[in-house]
């Protein structure tokens, strides 16, 4: 019997001792095999029903990746969905890489199955979302540069969307994500990329992908881009053809040559931006004057390349239909702007700056070239060659021109700025800036000789204008001038003023700041002389300015005021804001900003039922105390700007509960 429960079976399965160590794997190996006529217990089930494989490693599974790139590239360009091309673009960034590859007439699309007549007039009545991820009929130019009626009205379809990739978000692998992505989505219209990033930048990879995927592609930008060179922007050329903007600034590895491929295979050029690019000359001009029909707009900035040729060559082939030009620190002369002045029939606008290399004579014979009729604004900075005979000719040679801007003409006098006025007929806007050998006889000869159409005159930084005593005759008023701004003007004042008062009574803007000599006296007889009626005022700087004089322009013109600025006017306090709540029933836009108001103000301006100020700025109000506060939450009902920095007697809690209450208000504290 003591041999029955000693029995422990070695005797008569194995002698060479225990199979397995552990009492778990021999019930597990024992429950596998039920041939064996031995009895045992019940033990626990196993969840594992396959039997082991103990010597073998479990196999992979054969994977797609294996396959080279070629034959990848045969199985991925026979997606022709949107969705499952994009679904198969977020399985790797080499399957990204791929897909961004394929070009249009590279996609194999499989011949549709007939439809019935009911799904096709379901199909042709369902609502088509913009920007949906529905499948839009793919249309790609050919490679040759004329595009096929049916296929550019496909195209022009497209085009909806616009992306702009900023610093670090400028890499490859997002540009080829938005070739993918978009396709299905309305095509990408404009792109934007402005830096890059500083260890995977966009290099020309990311501008293949784009001319691959994106043949809708209006409007591209290239700013700081080092990276990038003629094979990727000829690229865009070759897949591009509906490309009507081109911006380059800042890249350094552009030539003339891409800029040649995009005159061959972009004939809708309209509008080309080329800055600080050193490799970009003359050659490139003159194929894009000759090949581009389009082109209506050049802004040229800082390429030491482009010379009298290249200006030359783009406006005797362009000139009749370039409309905007902008030049800006060029090595050209005066050959360019007699160019100018021969060929630009079309040219409505001009900005010429900082062209040191163009004297006297460039001036006159632009002006004289009489090919400048339809130039409506022109825009002079920095540009020596600026003087009274040159002026002179183009007031004569431009009789449409109604928008003069002059900057930093330090040659320029009274007498040819006068001259000008006289012979421009049609002048509309005036604007003086850092023209410092202009004095009050030049300001005053433009008032008198302008005729009936000039409307807006300013007057920046123009140190030469002062007070001199000044006496005019009888004359007829300048009826027509409407808005007046005199900025940073240390010389003018109260005599000046008091003349200005008298000559123009049709003023509605008026603009008087930073002019520490203009006081009460001289401020006074000017709004009292505006018959019109002041819609917008603006005395910022005027520190001498007092409450007696912004009072009584309330009390003349609180009918028609609309915005008062007194930013700086120490002496303007709550008698002030007592004088608008009580006069002004338009008035939208209120800059106090640091003036002597106190709470008391503030309560005035709350109290007027009339009043709905839209904006209000108390910056630098150091009498405010949190006492202000209910009246600015009831003064915030209308409101949609408040700021009150540097206000140092309201508290943070009060500025937390302002912030608070007024959420529909933008505040600034």
């Amino acid at each position: 019997m003591s041999k029955v429960f000693n029995f422990t079976g070695d005797d008569a399965f194995y002698h060479g001792g225990v199979v397995y160590p552990s009492p778990k794997e021999s019930n597990l190996f024992m429950s596998l095999g039920h041939h064996m006529d031995v009895y045992f217990p019940p033990c626990k089930r196993s969840r594992i029903t396959a039997p082991f494989i103990f010597t073998e490693k479990q196999k992979k599974l054969p994977s797609i990746d294996v396959l080279p790139d070629e034959c990848l590239f045969e199985v991925l360009r026979r997606l022709s969905d949107g969705k499952e091309r994009s679904a198969c673009a977020c399985v790797s960034k080499r399957w990204l890489m791929l897909l961004s590859s394929i070009r249009g007439d590279e996609t194999l699309v499989s011949d549709p199955s007939p439809i019935s007549v009911t799904e096709e007039r379901s199909i042709e009545s369902a609502p088509v979302k913009p920007l949906d991820c529905t499948k839009k009929g793919e249309a790609v130019a050919p490679n040759g540069v004329e595009v096929d009626e049916a296929e550019a009205q496909d195209i022009k379809g497209e085009g909806h969307l616009s992306r702009c990739l900023d610093g670090k978000k400028a890499t490859d692998v997002r540009l080829a994500a938005i070739a993918v992505g978009t396709a299905s989505h309305g095509g990408l219209g404009k792109l934007s990329i402005r830096g890059s990033n500083p260890t995977r930048g966009v290099t020309d990879t990311g501008l293949k992908a784009i001319a691959r995927g994106c043949p809708s592609l209006r409007a591209l930008s290239l700013w700081n881009v080092s990276s990038v060179s003629d094979e990727g922007l000829s690229e865009i050329a070759q897949g591009c053809h509906l490309l009507e903007k081109l911006d380059l600034c800042h890249c350094p590895a552009i030539t003339d040559e891409s800029l040649m491929a995009i005159a061959k295979s972009c004939p809708n050029l309209t509008s080309l931006t080329v800055e600080s690019c050193s490799k970009i000359g003359n050659g490139s001009l003159q194929a894009i004057g000759r090949l581009c029909p389009k082109l209506k707009f050049v802004s040229l900035k800082n390429c030491p390349l482009i010379g009298d040729q290249g200006i030359a060559s783009l406006f005797s082939s362009a000139g009749h239909v370039l409309t905007k030009v902008k030049l800006h620190a060029l090595n050209i002369g005066d050959i360019s702007l007699a160019v100018i002045g021969h060929y630009g029939i079309a040219v409505t606008d001009i900005a010429l700056i900082g062209l040191q290399n163009i004297n006297e004579r460039g001036f006159w014979v632009m002006g004289n070239g009489q090919g400048l009729q339809k130039l409506r604004s022109i825009a002079i900075t920095a540009c020596h060659g600026v003087t009274d005979v040159g002026l002179e000719a183009l007031g004569k040679g431009c009789p449409n021109l109604k928008l003069f801007c002059l900057r930093k003409c330090t040659v320029l006098s009274d007498n040819g700025l006068v001259a000008f006025a006289i012979s421009s007929g049609a002048l509309e806007s005036l604007q003086l800036e850092e023209c410092h050998r202009i004095t009050q006889a030049g300001f005053f000869g433009v008032l008198l000789n302008c005729g009936t159409m000039l409307k807006a005159l300013s007057l920046v930084n123009c140190f030469g204008v002062k007070e001199l005593a000044y006496r005019f005759p009888p004359v007829l008023p300048c009826n027509s001038l409407q808005s007046l701004s005199i900025r940073n003007c240390p010389g003018v004042g109260n005599a000046t003023l008091a003349i200005v008062g008298s000559l123009c009574p049709k003023l509605t803007h008026l603009e008087l700041s930073g002019l520490l000599g203009v006081t009460d006296e001289g401020l006074f007889p000017l709004v009292q002389n505006c018959e019109a009626g002041l819609v917008k005022l603006n005395l910022s700087g005027c520190a001498n300015v007092t409450d007696r004089s912004v009072s009584a322009l309330t009390e003349l013109h609180g009918g028609s005021l609309e915005f008062l600025n007194v930013d700086g006017c120490r002496y303007v306090t709550d008698a002030t804001l007592f004088a608008i709540s009580n006069n002004c029933w338009f008035l939208s836009e209120l800059d106090i900003s640091k003036c002597g108001i106190t709470d008391s103000g503030i309560a005035s301006l709350a109290s007027a039922a009339q009043l709905n100020l839209r904006i209000l700025s108390l910056s630098g109000c150091s009498l405010l105390s949190d006492k202000s506060v209910p009246f600015l939450q009831k003064l915030g009902q209308t409101l949609m700007g408040l700021n009150i920095q540097h206000c140092n007697g309201v508290s943070s809690n009060s500025v937390d509960l302002l912030l608070e209450q007024l959420w529909r208000c933008d505040i600034l504290s």
